[in-house]
């Protein structure tokens, strides 16, 4: 442990966000003296700009889809104005709710840096060397940068930055008529209609959001299917659910982003799937959701030997960069981008730090994903199609939701669970949901690619009945032809 000045210690770590405060609370709690630096709140992006508050925000939405069925469970309602149970809805009390979520959890998470011993040193860090940090502090009144500089000296370092939305070429996000997530969930009012541009977890996410809430939404994506990352046959479920529930939904979409007119009353643009002709559309507002930019510029890379390309930090299966005692993790790496990912990374090179020789290199094709648009997506390793390129012989078991007596109780059963395994080894090659609370489900699924689980593994055990973790005990028998109830 590091002894010395107040400014000395074994672990600085760079962004407090889910992946820089995991792997500061794991060091601490292997016995590390640690400093988590940020200039923001703990809990970075995931917390407050992304994943906590859009969650809330569906969780609002999806809610006045369930009061429209109201009359299916035996329920009367009253409505607000007409009388006949429709739902109105109160847009501001929503984003009120989902601030006052994001609090509550942002407080809790301010208890645990004293509860893991662990620095808060608030402020702009930078690296100077492989050892040293300075970080630029705000004044006494929260002015960023006024409040002098604190150098922090550490055995090593963990830079854990983060990213930020980006938009396209000639497309200025102004918060009014162009917007980002960051935009939307500033935002206290919903457009009469909106076009998304990019349909992966983040625009299929609002577009289920603002549907439910009722705006017109048009989703663009160029790549030939939607949440293009996932397997095949569940972009294709959630797209033609998408097209069912009246969203418009257009793939293979072109359009010219330094061509978009933006006036008082919205936005215009033209696009058409390749190779068509070209369709005219106007909207309220457009949302980019293009992807985000890796935070690696002004944080004092070039003092070390740290390689970037293309804006992603080079790290090994432990994160460790080129230059020795410095690593990176989370959304800085590549990888996933996402929350939880970026905290198991941060807990593998909070363990090799401390000298856990034993400790796992990060491998993510274990790594599971979740989409929390209506329905939900979840997934853990290989798609059919990486299976198939790979040149794996495979056998594959799916099962509707709809098989699923906690489904049909609970109203909800469109989608399914799909089982990819290797049909020579019997290897578990990747678990596909669509479905109600598939974010959920996927946790077992997690569990089994851990203790690689074969499929009559994973079937094998038993299921509580009723429950909606029945799928993926069918699921897994129905590899073999041995689903019981489908």
């Amino acid at each position: 442990m590091a002894v010395g000045s107040s400014n000395d210690f074994d672990l600085v770590v760079l962004g407090a966000g889910t992946g820089g405060y995991t792997a500061a609370f794991r060091a601490a709690q292997l016995g590390l003296k640690v400093a988590l630096v940020d200039e923001d709140k703990i809990g970075g992006t995931c917390l407050h700009r992304g994943c906590i508050p859009t969650k809330a925000l569906l969780e609002s939405a999806g809610f006045v889809e369930h009061v429209r069925h109201a009359k299916d469970y035996g329920l009367v309602l009253a409505g607000p104005a007409d009388g006949d149970g429709t739902p109105g809805i109160d847009y501001v009390q929503m984003a009120a709710r989902k601030d006052q979520v994001v609090k509550r959890l942002w407080t809790g998470l301010k208890t645990l840096i004293d509860k893991n011993k662990v620095t808060w040193v608030a402020g702009r860090g930078r690296l100077e060397g492989p050892n040293k940090v300075r970080v630029t502090q705000p004044g006494d009144d929260g002015t960023p940068g006024t409040g002098g500089d604190r150098v922090l000296q550490a055995t090593d370092i963990i830079l854990a930055t983060g990213s930020r939305v980006k938009s396209l070429p000639g497309l200025e996000p102004d918060g009014e008529r162009i917007l980002t997530s960051d935009d939307v969930l500033r935002s206290t009012t919903i457009p009469k209609d909106i076009v998304i541009v990019g349909a992966g977890a983040v625009g299929c996410e609002f577009a289920s959001m603002y549907h439910d809430l009722g705006t017109k939404v048009t989703l663009l994506e160029y790549f030939p299917q939607i949440v293009p990352l996932e397997d095949r046959e569940v972009s294709q479920a959630l797209e033609r659910s998408f097209t069912r529930r009246g969203m418009t939904v257009m793939t293979n979409a072109r359009f010219d982003s330094t061509k978009v007119e933006v006036t008082k009353s919205g936005i215009c643009l033209v696009v058409g799937p390749e190779g068509k002709e070209p369709q005219e559309l106007r909207a309220e507002q457009l949302l980019v959701a293009a992807g985000r930019a890796t935070n690696v510029e002004g944080i004092g890379l070039e003092t070390t030997k740290v390689e970037v390309d293309k804006g992603i930090v080079k790290v090994d299966g432990r994160q460790r960069t080129k230059e020795p005692h410095v690593y990176a993790i989370g959304d800085i790496v590549g990888g996933l981008m996402l929350a939880h990912t970026a905290g198991h990374e941060g807990i593998v090179a909070a363990h090799v730090i401390a000298g856990d020789k034993d400790i796992h290199p990060v491998d993510y094709v274990k790594q599971p994903r979740a989409t929390y648009c209506r329905p939900e997506i979840a997934s853990i390793g290989l798609t059919q199609q990486q299976a198939e390129e790979r040149g794996r012989p495979i056998k594959t078991g799916k099962v509707p939701f709809q098989a699923i007596a906690k489904a049909i109780i609970g109203g909800e059963y469109e989608g399914f669970a799909k089982v990819i395994a290797d049909k020579e080894t019997d290897e578990t090659l990747g678990i596909h949901l669509i479905g109600p609370h598939a974010t959920d489900l996927i946790a077992e699924a997690s569990v089994a690619f851990e203790l690689e689980a074969a499929p009559w593994e994973i079937g094998g055990a038993t299921h509580a009945h009723p429950t909606l973790s029945e799928i993926l005990g069918e699921a897994a028998m129905a590899v073999d032809g041995r689903s019981i109830n489908f």
